[in-house]
């Protein structure tokens, strides 16, 4: 899936492409060591290629370099999350109020297709996996903000790391229909264009998605014990 300003023409683009989508699925687990050689192996490419890939994706916040250590995927953590979510619940929430007032009328039409899509794979209540790019509700909403600097903040900034804990953590469970639902809600008030309405909604859907992954991190940490 392509993103705000990008296409993979090259080797490198396609490489780093890969193995962002790898890291963020937890096909790379968090937290594990990034080598050089196993990865220019597992992606047939050189490994000038990979360290470049590397450094794109240490601005992506999901790589992080550390002095004697080398390059590690960033690890999980409730500290982390709790940042993560405080600045994404501010960010995503003036992106609601900004598509309420920007949208236009066909690209809400779109939005409300794109949430009838989903809406085959929720009704089981199992799953509500997103892929990345146009078809997450979330990044639909934040190009629809059409406000450079925040989609620039968003998209090239925490998106994708975001996107580590939504896929790995909170993607699946009972909160499923709840979720969606309240993307429902959102729509609505985007269509309605209710600006104040569309913020509080989606400030108070991240602040439960929250809690839920937050909830997840614990089991899955005891699990590990």
């Amino acid at each position: 899936m392509k993103f705000f300003s990008e296409q993979p023409v090259t080797a490198a683009d396609k490489t780093f492409i890969q193995l962002r989508q790898d890291i963020v699925e937890g096909e790379i687990p968090s937290g594990a060591k990034l080598s050089e050689t196993e990865l220019s192996t597992r992606y047939a490419v050189s490994r000038a290629i990979i360290r470049e890939a590397i450094n794109r994706l240490a601005s992506c916040h999901i790589v992080e370099r550390k002095a004697n250590v080398g390059a590690r995927v960033v690890s999980l953590s409730t500290d982390g999350l709790i940042e993560l979510y405080q600045v994404r619940e501010s960010l995503e929430g003036m992106a609601a109020r900004l598509a309420a007032k920007n949208m236009t009328t066909s690209e809400i039409d779109d939005l409300n297709l794109l949430l009838n899509s989903h809406f085959d794979e929720v009704k089981g209540g199992e799953s509500y996996y997103q892929e990345a790019g146009d078809v997450d509700f979330h990044y639909r909403i934040i190009l629809g903000s059409k406000n450079k600097h925040l989609i620039s903040m968003l998209v090239n900034g925490i998106y994708h790391l975001v996107r580590m804990y939504r896929v790995q953590l909170g993607m699946a469970g009972p909160r499923v229909t709840t979720a969606f639902d309240e993307h429902k809600h959102i729509v609505q008030a985007i269509s309605n264009r209710d600006e104040e309405l569309a913020e509080i909604l989606m400030r108070r859907h991240i602040m439960y998605s929250k809690h839920n992954i937050e909830q997840n991190l614990a089991q899955s940490r005891e699990r590990v014990k």
